[in-house]
């Protein structure tokens, strides 16, 4: 891997980190607890905490991948970047543009 492709994949890894930070913040105000004097009605309320479990399970997975952004970000100039943790093949170029936190081959990753 050359120094420009480290480079766009740094702008890359950066872009990513900003939308999935937005992305949380958006999260995290649908997860704000229900309170229980809100007159919503029965089933509404109902709604309300099954769309809250699912805005849950949906933040965690952004931050997670905002974990895996940053560490990333912070191993582009490593000379073991880019190779897959498991098999120590080289990941293509493209799953890493894809993927930029990808440590895994496609192979490796199922």
């Amino acid at each position: 891997m050359d120094d420009k492709q480290r480079e766009e994949i740094r702008e890359i890894i950066s872009k990513e980190i900003e939308k999935t930070t937005i992305t949380i913040k958006e999260y995290e105000e649908m997860t704000k607890p229900i309170a229980p004097e809100n007159a919503i009605g029965r089933i509404s309320r109902m709604d309300a905490i099954n769309n809250k479990s699912v805005a849950d399970a949906a933040l965690r997975q952004a931050k997670r991948k905002l974990k895996n952004l940053q560490f990333a970000l912070s191993k582009v100039d490593d000379k073991n970047f880019g190779h897959c943790r498991r098999c120590k093949n080289l990941i293509p170029i493209q799953r890493i543009l894809l993927v930029p936190q990808s440590q895994f081959c496609v192979r490796c990753a199922h």
